[in-house]
This record gives C-alpha cells, structure tokens and sequence, in this order.
C-alpha cells in the first residue's frame, strides 16, 4: 500500500519524469498534490501499471488532485544543460505552475536541483513508496506518449507510437536509413 505522504503537510507535491532515457522527444515532469483520502485503485509506479490502468487512473488523477501539472524540456534544451538539467528545468516548471503551490517537494529520485522557494526530500523509488510521487509518474508518462504518439504521425518511420521514442532495435534502424529528425536528442549516441 502507498504511503500518503512524507511531512504529513496538506501540500506536499509529489515529483516524478519520464523520458531520460529516450533518444527523441521531451522529457515530461509532473508535479501532483493529492486530498489525503485520495486512495485510487491501481495507482503504482507507471512502470508497473498497463496503459489501460494509467490512463484510468490518470482521469482519476486529474479530476480529484487538489493541484497537478505536467510540463517538459525540448530535446534542445536536453541537448544545452543535459538530461539531468532538463529533467530538473521541467520538474521546476511544472511545480510552479501548481496553484495553490506546495510547501514541501517529494521527488522521485536520488537527486534534484533545490526549488528557489521550497525544501524538497529525494525519495529512491519513490514512485513506488508514495501516492502523490506515484500520481506524479503516472502524468508524467501518460502525457509524454501522448505527445509520442503524435509526433508519430508525422515521423511513421520511427515506431514512436510503440516505443516512445527510446532505443529499441526499429528505432535505432530507422535513424540508420532515414537519418535522425529534429525531435532527436543530438548529444545522446544515437546508433
């Protein structure tokens, strides 16, 4: 059973990406505070839900949340900071998009660059400790192959509707014959 929070604050804002790992596309951050009795059935770790269970439990998420946002880093900004960097620049821009804002940031994670204004806590596997970092993942995945599959229809050859833009064999092949777009993370070994 998840944890409802770490401080017991009414509005500590879980923290979770998705996409460092990926050879095209955005990384998405998502920040979630959630009403303490919020107990949704099969909310986990993204990683270990289906994509019918996310996306149910994304509507959950975003009809009952006292406040969730979701935003990301363009492979260019990846590209100038580097994907810790821009995994950190779009947790910040989702957190300051939370109204009301947070007092405490509960990150997924072993790292983070410190908010201007708010203490935060890494939590390793956090995703799969607390409600709120779960909820946070769930968005953070769900809106980020939302925007895969999108960028899909307009770049077919790369499989980005079924591998979201992380190096499986058809997507590194088709860098290979077609040559990488501009929705490719040009610092990452792409080949």
């Amino acid at each position: 059973m998840l944890l409802s929070s770490y401080t017991h604050e009414p509005l500590e804002a879980g923290l979770d990406e998705a996409g460092r790992g990926c050879l095209a596309g955005p990384v998405f951050a998502a920040a979630v505070i959630l009403p303490p009795d919020f107990q949704p059935r099969y909310l986990n770790d993204s990683k270990q839900m289906t994509a019918r269970r996310r996306e149910q439990v994304r509507h959950d998420i975003c009809r009952e949340a006292v406040a969730w946002a979701v935003a990301e880093a363009s492979p260019q900004e990846i590209a100038a900071l580097n994907i810790a960097q821009a995994s950190y620049l779009a947790m910040h821009r989702a957190v300051d998009q939370l109204q009301p804002q947070p007092t405490h940031l509960l990150v997924d994670g072993n790292r983070f660059r410190a908010h201007v204004t708010l203490p935060h806590t890494c939590v390793i596997g956090g995703d799969g400790l607390y409600r709120h970092i779960a909820a946070a993942s769930v968005l953070a995945k769900t809106f980020r192959d939302e925007r895969m599959r999108e960028l899909a229809a307009q770049f077919p050859h790369y499989g980005w509707e079924q591998n979201a833009g992380y190096p499986t064999a058809r997507h590194r092949a088709a860098i290979r014959n077609h040559g990488p777009t501009e929705h490719h993370r040009m610092g990452f070994r792409l080949l």
